[in-house]
């Protein structure tokens, strides 16, 4: 995230990082990312802190020390896995509305998010999901196809007649929803629920979100970061943001996995993203909010969320 944190200050999380990590080293807050906070703790830590869900944040909390668990216990060289505070745990809670976790300072070069790796660095992440896929998935948590956020969503619906005036993205984000329309809308969640109540397939380990800006090469390796979405799922919850519609790659993958890629899956997990995204967001456009570098982000990018999720009407 480009923004701080306006309820989190460094005096508090370095006290948490002393207290369960023996971290004294100065802190510096690192505006990469999108969704979580991060700071690097001198030259050998990369600290990552998450606001839990506001609804029921320990039940937010529980699912992160799950996911977190599992990637610590991954036997696998491209896992960047949580560094264990004194207790052991991967996770440690900050206040009521934060999660704070630890990982070792890794030299190396990501991409962006939404850039076009090309077809080798496709190829070469379906060789590491592959193996990834193949990991018992034992204590890992499910995958939950509720969106989170559809609650938000579906009021804005209902009030797109009325002004919103949360803060400068609130009536241009009301235009952009109404022009769309409600009723349209509405026929792709519905069609979300027909598609995420089928058969699911094969159930593996999945990251959740294996996109360039979280593959970091260093040393000629490919590592995987961020493991806070971890979860049992089809392996096409990771394969859509990975792969795409490489059809090359896929095949690399069902080689080496023995999973056969399904295209409705990419489709839904795709349309699962982008509405995901689209609730999240038009959350926050509705509430009292500002002109910052991070909500410019969500603007730019979530229309384009809408756009694709509209189009699979026809």
């Amino acid at each position: 995230m480009q923004d701080r944190p306006e309820d989190l200050t460094d005096r508090e999380l370095a006290g948490v990082l002393r207290e369960h990590w023996d971290i004294t080293d100065g802190l510096r807050y690192a505006p990469v990312g999108f969704g979580d906070h991060h700071w690097t703790a001198g030259e050998r830590w990369f600290v990552t802190v998450v606001r839990l869900a506001k609804d029921d944040p320990g039940a937010a909390f529980d699912r992160l020390c799950a996911a977190m668990d599992t990637a610590a216990t991954l036997a696998a060289p491209f896992v960047v896995a949580p560094m264990p505070s004194r207790s052991g745990r991967s996770v440690v809670r900050l206040g009521d509305g934060f999660a704070v976790t630890v990982f070792p300072k890794v030299d190396g070069t990501s991409g962006e998010f939404g850039e076009d790796p090309g077809p080798e660095a496709r190829v070469a992440m379906a060789e590491l999901l592959a193996e990834l896929h193949r990991a018992d998935p034992a204590g890992a948590p499910p995958f939950d196809p509720v969106l989170g956020a559809r609650g938000e969503l579906e009021a804005a619906l209902e009030e797109l007649d009325r002004p919103w005036s949360g803060g400068p993205y609130s009536e241009p984000a009301r235009a952009w929803l109404r022009g769309h329309g409600a009723d349209a809308v509405r026929e792709v969640l519905a069609a979300y629920d027909e598609w995420s109540a089928r058969p699911a397939g094969p159930r593996v380990i999945t990251h959740g979100e294996p996109h360039p800006g979280n593959v970091l090469r260093s040393a000629g390796r490919l590592l995987l970061v961020d493991w806070d979405t971890v979860a049992v799922a089809a392996p096409e919850r990771d394969l859509w943001l990975a792969l795409g519609d490489d059809r090359a790659a896929q095949d690399v993958y069902t080689r080496a996995s023995g999973h056969e890629v399904s295209q409705e899956r990419l489709a839904l997990f795709r349309l699962r993203w982008d509405l995901d995204d689209l609730s999240i967001y038009v959350g926050e456009f509705r509430a009292p909010h500002g002109d910052t570098a991070d909500l410019r982000t969500a603007w730019e990018g979530v229309r384009g969320s809408l756009a694709r999720a509209v189009s699979i009407l026809g």
